[in-house]
Formats: structure tokens, C-alpha cells, sequence
């Protein structure tokens, strides 16, 4: 579908991608795609991720459509974040990276803590940016309701009452139009400075010296993070370095550097890497390959608003983080995830401004938890001695904050809950505690389909539908035929039937802490909304109407201003 610009002058053409099966499909609220500027992982991440719910979209790609290979830029993606991307691409990424295996925290000549990662521990998975969004890409060149427009550099940004318009300048440049616009254009972000919008902050929290290399180092597929190791023969030193494996025997080194901006040297980064790996083989330094290096500079910034009507902030445009170990990318994918569903229902069914304002609320409130418990505990930990270094057991406390920022925990690294969302429902008078608190991401047991299959409740996520799941210890026992017309689940199956979204009905045998017959109400984005106990149709139906932003038409303004 062509539409030409009614603009004065225009002599460019307006396009607006929206295959015909989808314009013509029923329920269809809005004709326009939603454009998305950047296509890092984040930006193609929300494209992927708006497709499985029948959104189209352009990505507008100011590169060439194709990423430098840089093996000293690499990703961690915690267990949640991994499972998105894999969800979402139909892949497994572990032969693209390498989930570790264990992680060893040492100070000095001593190991401090250890872990072995297993099936009740998950471990992060380490891979480099480039094989991420190379995964990325691929699962979109297939993709119909995608449009990738490379060498599109954006420099103009105009809202409409129902609409948004961008301009892009290149060998293609063009005005676009679309229902919605994403910033996930970086630090620098261009929709960011089109809008208006402070990016208040720190620079230079951190920086690290960095070098991929390939060579056999004692921890086979372990992480490592070791603070005052006790060689110091290359000049000023701020002791502490940080080994992470990749495939083909590759690993990636990170040395924190001393505040201020010296330059680090070819010379310097090799002294570096010779010291640390002889005084981790023993003395000698062992044969290595020095494949990339690199100097990594961490910023604490956030965006001061994350939506400006019809335009919204995702990943680096919204907020900068990444000291004491944390992952940035985490949260960029955590924001498209998040935001992905709530578009999709705009778009489908018509804007709906609280569930929309309802982005912003959610994702920026759970990032600034995240920096201000960095910046707490940066004195600390950064501190530089002090009657702090005094304190018996300080050294190993510091430790544990740093292991949990590098391993997605705590304050430091684990997910954010939404416990103070304006999508909560009220109080409601059969709700039930269990394991996993309101607002935060659910557990990822094995249910039942309504097909009959057995599946893990995480690979129903992202299809736009409430998830309603009923405890039914047994059930997995039985074929679905003589237990689906018994007992509560016909009422149960009516009342889902008359929620006031899509949802999906399944059953688990178990869930951590919740009894026989409770019934679970997860968001689009596996975050629990509530647990009922029983059926509760009443209750089921006002906890689902929370969920996506109260009443259809009971709208809450023109969005964030």
C-alpha cells in the first residue's frame, strides 16, 4: 500500500508499509505500521516481537543493514531475557554464545565464592552484540509485517492527532507515516533530542579496558571475577578484572580503569594482558591470540519522559546504565518486551492512553531502582579504602554485590517488578498469596495448552492474550478429554471467554506456593497480575480489566506530555 504525501511541497513519496492480508483482516483499528528508529537489538527486538501479534512495523536503519564483527563488544542476557530472544527468533542462541557454566568470585590469591550453574541455578548466556542481532535479522528477513529501511537516518519528527510522521534523509530519503514512533536510536538518540526530552545523568561512572583473546585459561566455561589480584607491574592499577568466555575458546578480559581520562595504549593493554594471565597459569604467560580490544565507558542516565504522545523511548534513548557488572541490554529488551503487548492493543483495538502511560510508569520506575542502587553502592565498592576496609566481613559483602550485578540478582541485576503499576487491580476479596508477588515475572512451569499439549508457560508469552492458568494438581496424569468438562473448568473456561481481552486458558499441575484451584492471571509479557482463589469470574474479570489499562474509552488525557 502506497499513500502519497498531501504535504506543501512534497516532492518525496510518503510510504507506509502494511500488507493487504493484514489492512483487510478483521478487528483491524489502525492501518498505519508502527516505525522504529535504530535497528540494535532493542529496535529489532520490538519489531519481532510486534509481528507475532500481527503489528507491522519499519525499522529505519541508518547503517547498512549489517554489523561489524566485534568480539570485545559482547552481551550477557539473563535467563529471561535469553528465553525473549530465542522465543521470538524460533532459535536456540546457546551455540551462539556460552552460558557459563559456573562463576568464581576471588580477592587476592583467595576464592571467595562459587557457583555452579544448573537447572535450579540458570546461568547468564555471553555472546557477542553482532551474532545477537545477526540472529535478530535473520528471523526478520522472513518476517511480511516487517520492513527494514537501511541508510535511513531520521531528522524530522511530526505528531498528528492520529498519526506520526518522520523523515529520513540518505540515498533513500523519504517521509513515512505511522500509527506509533520508537526511539531505540542509542545514547545520542536523535527521536530524543527531536522531542525535547533531558537526558540527566553521570558520565563516566566506569571504565574498562577491554580485549577479546583467544587462549586456555584454568576455569573451562566458568566466569570469573577477580578484585586485588596481587600482581601490579604495569603501573597505576585499580584491581579488579573480570573473565568471561565465548565459543572457539575465546574470553573476554575487562580491567576497570582509575578515574580520569588517561589514554590506554596499545603497550599498556598488552602489559595488562600478559600480567594477568601469567599470574593466572602460574608465573608464565601461556600462548594467546589477541583478537579485539576496546575501551568500555559506562554512563548513569535517564530520560527524563519516555513517551511524548505518540512517540516512545526504548533501551540507550531512555536510560544509560551498566556499572558494577549490571547488563543495559537487559533492560532494553525488558522495555520492548513491556511495550510491545500495549502498542499491539492500541493498534488493534484503538489508543487506550492509560495502558499506554502505563509503559512509562512501569519500566522508567524499575530503572531508576536500578541506578539508584548503583549509585549507593558504588562509594562502597569504589570507595577506595577508608575505615570501610576495616570493617570485618566488608570485603566479602562487596564481593556479594558485585556477583549479583554480574549474575542478574538483588537489587543489582534481578528483574523488576511492577508492584507499583497503575495497571494493578484493587484489592480484590479472593485474592491469594503465592511464590511470585503482583507485578513480578512468573515462574516458568510446564502447562497444559488448550490443544492438549504440554508446554513451558514462557513459550505462550508475546501473542498479545492474558494468560489464565488454573492449579490442577493431577491433571498432567490424565488426557485433557476427561478432565476439560469436569469439576471447575467449565465455569472457569466461561468466565475467561468474557474477559474483556484475549486470553488464554491452561493448567498446571503445580505452581511454587499456590494451593489446589488457584488461578493465576498473567499480562502479555509474563508479569502475574493476580492469583485468585477458585473461580472468581467477578474478580477474574476486574483484575483482566486492570491489566490493560481499565475500560476501553475511559481514556486518561492525550498521553504523556
Amino acid at each position: 500500500m502506497h499513500t502519497f504525501c498531501d504535504r506543501a511541497p512534497c516532492s518525496n513519496l510518503l510510504f507506509t508499509y502494511v500488507p493487504e492480508d493484514t489492512v483487510a483482516g478483521r478487528g483491524r483499528h489502525a492501518v498505519d505500521p508502527v516505525i522504529i528508529v535504530g535497528a540494535g537489538p532493542v529496535g529489532l527486538t520490538l519489531a519481532l516481537a510486534l509481528a507475532r501479534q500481527e503489528v507491522p512495523s519499519i525499522v529505519l536503519d541508518e547503517g547498512p543493514g549489517k554489523d561489524e564483527p566485534r568480539l570485545a563488544r559482547t552481551v550477557v542476557l539473563r535467563e529471561d531475557t535469553a528465553a525473549l530472544v530465542e522465543r521470538l527468533t524460533g532459535t536456540s542462541l546457546a551455540e551462539a554464545g556460552v552460558r557459563w557454566a559456573g562463576w568464581r568470585a576471588m580477592r587476592r590469591r583467595q576464592v571467595t565464592r562459587e557457583i555452579t550453574f544448573d537447572d535450579t541455578e540458570p546461568a547468564p548466556l555471553h555472546l557477542a552484540q553482532h551474532v545477537l542481532t545477526g540472529a535478530l535479522r535473520a528471523a526478520l528477513a522472513g518476517e511480511r509485517l516487517v520492513k527494514i529501511a537501511v541508510d535511513s537516518r531520521l531528522d524530522t519528527v511530526e505528531q498528528e492527532p492520529s498519526a506520526v510522521t518522520a523523515h529520513t534523509r540518505g540515498p533513500n530519503g523519504t517521509w513515512w507515516r505511522g500509527s506509533y514512533l520508537v526511539g531505540c536510536d542509542g545514547p545520542r538518540s536523535t527521536v530524543r533530542k527531536l522531542q525535547d526530552i533531558r537526558f540527566p545523568g553521570r558520565t563516566a561512572v566506569e571504565r574498562h579496558a577491554v580485549a577479546a583473546l583467544r587462549v586456555e585459561l584454568p576455569w573451562t566455561g566458568e566466569a570469573l571475577l577477580h578484585r586485588m589480584p596481587p600482581w601490579r607491574t604495569s603501573g597505576p592499577s585499580a584491581g579488579e578484572v573480570t573473565g568471561r568466555p565465548l565459543p572457539d575458546g575465546v574470553w573476554r578480559l575487562d580491567w576497570l580503569l582509575p578515574p580520569g581520562k588517561d589514554l590506554v595504549t596499545p603497550e599498556l593493554l598488552v602489559a595488562r594482558v600478559r600480567e594477568t594471565l601469567a599470574g593466572w597459569s602460574g608465573g608464565s604467560t601461556p600462548a594467546y591470540e589477541l583478537v579485539d580490544t576496546g575501551v568500555h565507558t559506562v554512563h548513569h542516565r535517564l530520560a527524563r519522559r519516555w513517551r511524548a504522545g505518540r512517540v516512545f523511548l526504548a533501551g540507550d534513548a531512555a536510560h544509560l546504565l551498566g556499572a558494577l557488572g549490571t547488563q543495559g541490554l537487559d533492560e532494553g529488551l525488558r522495555d520492548a518486551d513491556n511495550l510491545a503487548w500495549k502498542l499491539a492493543l492500541a493498534w488493534h483495538h484503538g489508543p487506550h492512553e492509560a495502558l499506554l502511560d502505563s509503559y512509562q510508569a512501569e519500566r522508567r520506575a524499575v530503572v531508576a531502582a536500578r541506578l539508584r542502587a548503583a549509585d549507593q553502592a558504588l562509594p562502597l565498592l569504589r570507595g577506595g579504602g577508608g575505615i570501610r576496609a576495616y570493617v570485618p566481613g566488608a570485603a566479602r559483602g562487596h564481593d556479594v554485590l558485585l556477583t549479583e550485578g554480574h549474575l542478574g540478582r538483588g537489587q543489582l541485576g534481578a528483574p523488576g517488578a511492577y508492584a507499583g503499576s497503575p495497571l494493578a487491580p484493587r484489592p480484590l476479596e479472593a485474592e491469594v498469596p503465592v511464590d511470585t508477588p503482583p507485578g513480578a515475572p512468573v515462574e516458568d512451569v510446564r502447562v497444559t495448552a488448550e490443544d492438549g499439549s504440554f508446554v513451558r508457560l514462557r513459550d505462550r508469552l508475546g501473542r498479545g492474550a492474558l494468560l489464565v492458568v488454573l492449579i490442577a494438581p493431577g491433571t498432567g496424569v490424565w488426557e485433557r478429554k476427561h478432565w476439560v468438562s469436569a469439576g471447575i473448568m467449565p465455569r472457569l473456561a466461561a468466565a475467561v471467554t468474557a474477559l474483556p481481552r484475549p486470553a488464554e486458558l491452561l493448567v498446571a499441575e503445580s505452581y511454587p506456593g499456590a494451593a489446589a484451584h488457584t488461578v493465576l492471571l498473567v499480562r502479555p509479557d509474563g508479569h502475574l497480575v493476580t492469583a485468585l482463589s477458585g473461580v472468581r469470574p467477578a474478580d477474574l474479570y476486574a483484575a483482566a480489566e486492570a491489566a490493560v489499562g481499565g475500560p476501553v474509552g475511559a481514556e486518561a488525557g492525550a498521553g504523556a506530555k
